[in-house]
């Protein structure tokens, strides 16, 4: 379908932001996130498909339903515990378009280089780039390469666009699916790549190393979907961490959801690191993880299913919708039984992540 630019749009002033300059916390997922999307970039650019709110925008062409999807990878350190920035950029991609039920298929690549690199290092970044598409069987089919002068560019700078199929015709994965009564399903446990990433800039060690969970998700999304699972709604974990992609969902589908502290797993290095470092693992921002939203009678097949496919195999179901809500409400039973509310934070947790 081709839909023509509203004219309304283009020379209308952009909303202002409450804050004069951008700031870090702009980029984290959380409420200066959401304002900067909400007052600025959806009004400007205000279209059915950035509208839909998703990891990606899915469309029709003839023959196929598409999904497209772009993102950017600015992480320091480039290397880090259980991954790197060019793994990242793959993985990253190719998750967005498995939370929109696409089978992934194809990548393009943008590199922003610092002048000063080590070829080595950028030698080593694209090697990692070019397993993780063999890893997960898409091709990177174009790319652009740009060079910034020395002390500009912090290394180097990702970004990555992808292509991928729905192969169901009828298949509609997105925050209006979802129904009261729903099961909210997570795929694995929590914290691990942003504590990671906040170990090696810390100078950190703990008896037991924590490794990133960067890690691709089209496998067992398809899975799911292979298996004839209802899937509603799907969302990975990276920026803002669980709490910010329940939150996003809740507020898209004007929904209260109910989640409980005791099965969400959480590693015991990652729990003694986030006290250690006064975070919460709700917030912290993973590379491997995703929720889905089914019917609560598919609920254990679905556990089962993302047990035996998802990284790290502790799939859990940790909640259910309550039901429609104005405003919207994610509530959180604490392992006391003692029930919270759960918003976006403010600030910025952990800078740099991805």
């Amino acid at each position: 379908m081709n839909v023509a630019p509203n004219p309304a749009n283009l020379n209308c002033p952009l909303p202002q932001s409450d804050r004069a300059t951008v700031q870090l916390a702009h980029g984290g997922g959380g409420s200066l996130m959401a304002q900067l999307i909400e007052q600025m970039f959806l009004p400007a650019f205000n279209n059915e498909w950035l509208n839909a709110r998703q990891d990606g925008a899915v469309f029709a062409t003839p023959g196929a339903r598409l999904a497209f999807t772009t993102d950017s990878y600015v992480v320091q350190p480039l290397f880090f515990p259980g991954g790197d920035i060019g793994k990242l950029a793959v993985y990253g991609t190719v998750n967005d378009l498995a939370m929109c039920g696409a089978r992934p298929c194809y990548l393009s690549v943008g590199l922003i280089l610092e002048e000063g690199l080590p070829m080595a290092t950028l030698a080593q970044v694209v090697q990692s780039m070019q397993a993780a598409a063999l890893e997960t069987g898409v091709h990177l089919v174009t790319g652009d390469t740009k060079v910034v002068d020395r002390g500009k560019g912090d290394g180097i700078f990702i970004n990555t666009a992808g292509i991928g199929v729905i192969e169901a015709d009828t298949l509609e994965i997105a925050p209006n699916q979802v129904q009261p009564g729903d099961a909210i399903v997570l795929s694995g446990d929590l914290g691990r790549h942003g504590m990671a990433i906040m170990a090696v800039r810390e100078g950190l060690s703990f008896e037991s190393p924590i490794l990133s969970d960067c890690a691709p998700l089209a496998a067992p999304v398809q899975a799911l979907l292979q298996a004839g699972v209802t899937v509603h709604c799907l969302r990975d974990l990276t920026r803002g961490g669980l709490a910010s992609a329940l939150v996003e969902i809740a507020e898209a589908a004007s929904l209260q959801l109910a989640i409980a502290e005791r099965q969400i797993p959480v590693e015991e290095a990652v729990r003694g690191a986030c006290e250690f470092l006064g975070l919460d693992p709700l917030y912290v921002a993973n590379e491997g993880r995703f929720v889905v939203f089914v019917p609560a009678t598919e609920a254990d097949r679905a556990v089962a299913i993302l047990r035996d496919h998802a990284p790290g195999g502790k799939a859990q179901c940790i909640g259910h919708v309550v039901g429609p809500a104005s405003p919207a409400l994610v509530t959180l039973t604490t392992q006391i039984g003692v029930s919270r509310v759960v918003t976006r934070f403010s600030g910025e947790q952990l800078p740099r992540i991805c």
